[in-house]
């Protein structure tokens, strides 16, 4: 078997870094300066073989909404094994160093391969929800509150207009990430090579009636005529609202364009509110799958940076194969924004796998749901319903974009 070293990443190590994981999920990357200005080297490692690198794991510094609080999580991205070195032990030695040297109490990654990251120690927190609309068959949206103004906005005002609603969604929503100003401008580019004989993003605003910005709907459109006339689609990129009013609003107008047959959504929550809005729930042809996956990687920390939804006074027994400071009996006290967490020695109330208490992290998931099949074990009766009702939360976690 070859040997390989892991080390640290340089700047000079970008293009091979990026070669690499084109490579491994077969795609061609192209130059692009935003993205070389947005590589972290001293939050990537990569594997070597010699002076070759044969494998890469990043990290992006980003915050998380969790459940009542938006807090430092290593968004853990890019990773890969040059084809001519799989299955030698280079993934697994690049991922359990990177959950080992993380400083965030929590990891998150989108899975191209859900089967791997059990093994390490993720769970899948987040349920996301892609819709294919039947536009003739959905109809109109059933609003009730009278709507503000629709209109576009220019791509140079953007970031001013957009950058502060999506903060606003965090505080409303579990699982959504924040975007520093670069990485706003990584995703508001708009290459025509990347829009897939799609229009240029059109940049859609609500309005109040004090004329503040309130809700925005990134969209592109596709022209297509069938033996019965125009069938154009849609593809909804992103959409936030902080109020009903101008959810319903973006919603009428993206549903009720014209010529237009279908309208593809692909970051929609497991409860997204459009479905309570149309007269045809069906016709949104709705998809699930899991979206985030999370990762303790500091259990006390993660415990007390989160809220919960109820008062909790519980011991759990947790266990972790590579953080051996995770595993053991944690207490965890909890009434409203006092919460605390530390070892102890007194009797669990509640055994789980630290891959458990991820899924269970940003609330979208009930601990209940892991007891039918073990992976929960109640020793104290009527812990499990406790720590069920603590952990969940109001609303699904939503991610709305892969990164």
């Amino acid at each position: 078997m070859t040997e390989f070293a892991v080390r640290p990443a340089v700047s000079e190590d970008y293009e091979e870094v990026a070669a690499l994981f084109g490579g491994a999920m077969m795609f061609e990357p192209s130059p692009d300066d935003l993205r070389r200005r947005l590589f972290e080297p001293d939050r990537a490692l990569v594997a070597t073989d010699g002076p070759e690198i044969i494998g890469t794991t990043r990290a992006l510094t980003r915050d998380l909404s969790v459940p009542g609080a938006v807090v430092p999580a290593a968004h853990v991205t890019g990773v890969g094994v040059r084809a001519t070195h799989r299955r030698r032990g280079v993934m697994s030695e690049l991922i359990t160093r990177q959950l080992r040297e993380v400083p965030e109490a929590i990891a998150v990654l989108w899975a191209s391969e859900p089967g791997i990251y059990g093994r390490f120690g993720y769970g899948a927190a987040a349920w996301g929800t892609s819709y294919e609309i039947d536009l003739h068959r959905v109809g109109p949206p059933d609003v009730r509150l009278r709507p503000g103004e629709v209109s576009e906005l220019a791509a140079d005002a953007a970031l001013k207009e957009l950058a502060p609603l999506l903060r606003s969604m965090q505080e409303r929503r579990p699982g959504v990430s924040g975007r520093s100003e670069l990485e706003w401008q990584k995703h508001l580019e708009d290459k025509k090579d990347d829009r897939d004989g799609r229009t240029a993003r059109q940049i859609l605003v609500h309005r109040d009636e004090t004329g503040a910005v309130d809700g925005y709907a990134l969209w592109r459109g596709k022209m297509n005529w069938t033996v019965t006339g125009p069938a154009n689609e849609v593809l909804l990129e992103e959409l936030v609202a902080i109020n009903p009013a101008a959810y319903g609003a973006l919603w009428h107008h993206l549903l009720t364009l014209d010529l237009a047959a279908t309208l593809g959504f692909g970051y929609a929550a497991i409860d997204e509110p459009i479905q309570q809005l149309v007269s045809t729930p069906t016709a949104l042809n709705r998809r699930v799958n899991e979206s985030l996956w999370l990762r303790v990687t500091d259990v006390v920390r993660a415990l007390e940076q989160r809220r919960y939804a109820v008062a909790v006074d519980l011991v759990f027994d947790l266990t972790d194969d590579l953080i051996p400071a995770n595993a053991g009996r944690f207490r965890l006290t909890a009434d409203g924004a006092e919460v605390h967490c530390e070892r102890t020695e007194d009797p669990a109330d509640l055994s789980l796998a630290v891959t458990e208490l991820g899924a269970a992290y940003l609330g979208g998931r009930p601990l209940a749901e892991f007891a039918a099949t073990g992976r929960v074990t109640e020793h104290t009766p009527g812990a499990l319903t406790t720590a069920t009702a603590a952990f969940v939360w109001p609303v699904a976690p939503l991610t709305i974009e892969i990164f």
